[in-house]
C-alpha cells in the first residue's frame, strides 16, 4: 500500500510531538515535515507532494485559515485547534475533519480515515506509458521506459533520454502528480527517478545508470523504503 505523506504545521512544540506519535501508529502515514510556522510549511508544500496536511489556526504570525485561503493547491486538510469557535469557518474552507485540542487517537484515525476516504476516492484515469510534452516548437512524444530521471531547472524541466535531453516548461510537483506512483520517485526537490533504474546506494546518492543524483533529506526516508 502507498503511503500517504503529511505534514503537520502548529507553532506549539507538546502539539507537533503528539501529532508525530499519532502519525508514527499508522503506518499507512508518512509524516514528510513538521512545521512551526506557515512560511516553512509553504516551503515544504512546494518541495513535497503533501496528501495530509494537520493545521493549527491560531499562530503568531499568519493564521491556519488565512495560510489555507492563500494556497492554490490545497491537500486534505485537518484542523488542529483548541479554539471551537473556529469550526464553522473551517468547513467553509472544506476541511475535511476539525480536531478540538486535546483530542484522543481515537478521534484522530477517525479524521484521518475521512482524510484517505476522499483521496481513493478522486477520478481515477487510465495511466498512459508515455508524456506528450511541448518544447521548441513541437510536441515530443516521450515513452516514460525511456526516462533515464527528470530535473528541475528554474521554471523548466529537462527530461533525460537515452539520445539526449528535452528541455520543457513545467514544475517537478506538478510531474510528480501526473506520473505513475508507482513507477517514479522524487528523491529531491531537484530530481526525478524511474524507480527501477536506480541500482545502487552510495551515501546521500543513487546510482542511476552512469549518473549519481542526490538524495534531499525530506525524501531520504521515502528513498530507503520504496527503492532499498
Amino acid at each position: 500500500m502507498k503511503k500517504i505523506n503529511c505534514l503537520v504545521v502548529d507553532d506549539e512544540e507538546l502539539a507537533r510531538t503528539l501529532l508525530e506519535n499519532y502519525i508514527s501508529r499508522m503506518p499507512h502515514l508518512n509524516l514528510v515535515e513538521k512545521c512551526a510556522n506557515p512560511l516553512d510549511a509553504l516551503k515544504v508544500l512546494q518541495e513535497a507532494s503533501i496528501e495530509i496536511m494537520f493545521l493549527d489556526i491560531q499562530m503568531p504570525e499568519l493564521t491556519g485559515i488565512d495560510f489555507l485561503k492563500s494556497l492554490q493547491q490545497k491537500p486534505k486538510v485537518i484542523f488542529t485547534t483548541a479554539y471551537s469557535e473556529y469550526a464553522i469557518e473551517g468547513y467553509q474552507l472544506d476541511v475535511v475533519d476539525y480536531l478540538l485540542k486535546p483530542f484522543s487517537f481515537e478521534r484522530f484515525v477517525q479524521a484521518v480515515n475521512k482524510a484517505i476516504e476522499l483521496i481513493n476516492t478522486k477520478p481515477q484515469t487510465p495511466e498512459k506509458d508515455y508524456l506528450l510534452v511541448k518544447s521548441e516548437h513541437k510536441v515530443h512524444k516521450i515513452k516514460l521506459e525511456d526516462i533515464r530521471y527528470i530535473q528541475s531547472m528554474r521554471e523548466y524541466v529537462a527530461y533525460f533520454l537515452p539520445n539526449g535531453k528535452i528541455l520543457a516548461l513545467n514544475s517537478l510537483k506538478k510531474l510528480e502528480q501526473e506520473l505513475p506512483s508507482d513507477q517514479f520517485l522524487r528523491i529531491h526537490k531537484s530530481y526525478i527517478v524511474p524507480i527501477k533504474k536506480v541500482t545502487t546506494l552510495e551515501g546521500n546518492m543513487v546510482h542511476v545508470g552512469n549518473e549519481k543524483l542526490p538524495i534531499g533529506n525530506l525524501y531520504k526516508e521515502e528513498v530507503l523504503k520504496r527503492i532499498f
